[in-house]
C-alpha cells in the first residue's frame, strides 16, 4: 500500500504478539503498548526536516543538527493515551493536543466530544497517535479537524491496522503517511479488526 509503512522491527513484532494475547493483564498491556509506541515513533520520525546548527562544545566548536518544525502529538482519546507518555520520553519538548472521539455504536461514525488543540499548527510536525485504525473513521475526523486548524504537516502512528481503515483515510488524505506494525485481515460486521487485540481501551484502562 502506498504511503503505509508497516514497521517489522523484532523488537516491534514480537511485543505485538503478546500484545494481542488475551491472556495479557492488564498492567502488561499497558507496559507493551508502551513499549511498542516507543519503537515505532522512530521509524515515524525518521524522514523529519533537519537543518545544520553549530554548537559549542567545553574543547571547540561542532557542527549539529536541529529539527526544522517543533512536534506536535495528538493522541485520539482514550486509548493513544496509553502510547502518549512513552513517546513524550522521547520527545520531551513535544506540545501536545487531545481529540476525543468516540464511535455511535450502530452507524460507527466517529463523534467528537473533545478538543484541546496547540496554536499554529502548520508550524509543527503533528503526529496523530492511536492504537487502532479500524474502520478509518476516527483518523478521517481527527485529520480533517487538524487540516482545518491550519496543520500542514501529518503523519499517523497506529498500533494495528485494517486494510479498510487505511484505504479510507488514504482516499480523503492520501498525502498522509501512516506507520503500522500491523495490517490485519479485515473488520467484522461490528467493525472491529480481525484478528486484532480487542478493545485497546477496555484492555489498557480496564473499563
Amino acid at each position: 500500500m502506498k504511503n503505509v509503512t508497516v514497521i517489522t522491527h523484532p523488537l516491534v513484532q514480537h511485543n505485538l504478539a503478546r500484545l494481542r494475547d488475551h491472556r495479557t493483564e492488564q498492567q502488561e498491556f499497558r507496559r507493551l503498548l508502551g513499549e511498542i509506541a516507543s519503537l515505532m515513533i522512530y521509524e515515524a520520525t525518521r524522514s523529519l526536516g533537519v537543518k545544520k546548527i553549530s554548537v559549542r562544545t567545553p574543547l571547540a566548536p561542532a557542527p549539529g543538527f536541529q529539527l526544522e518544525r517543533e512536534i506536535a502529538l495528538v493522541p485520539v482519546l482514550r486509548a493513544g493515551l496509553g502510547m502518549l507518555n512513552p513517546i513524550l520520553e522521547l520527545i520531551p519538548h513535544a506540545r501536545v493536543g487531545f481529540i476525543g472521539l468516540k464511535r455511535e455504536e450502530t452507524t460507527l461514525r466517529a463523534m467528537f466530544y473533545h478538543q484541546s488543540l496547540p496554536k499554529n499548527l502548520g508550524n509543527f510536525e503533528v503526529i496523530l497517535i492511536d492504537p487502532m485504525l479500524a474502520t478509518g473513521g476516527s483518523s478521517i475526523a481527527a485529520l480533517d479537524l487538524l487540516v482545518e486548524q491550519g496543520a500542514k504537516h501529518l503523519r499517523v502512528v497506529n498500533l494495528v491496522a485494517a486494510p479498510e481503515g487505511i484505504r479510507a483515510v488514504q482516499k480523503k488524505h492520501p498525502r498522509v503517511p501512516i506507520f503500522t506494525a500491523a495490517v490485519d485481515k479485515k473488520l467484522n460486521e461490528k467493525g472491529y479488526i480481525l484478528p486484532g487485540l480487542g478493545d485497546a481501551g477496555d484492555r489498557l484502562f480496564g473499563t
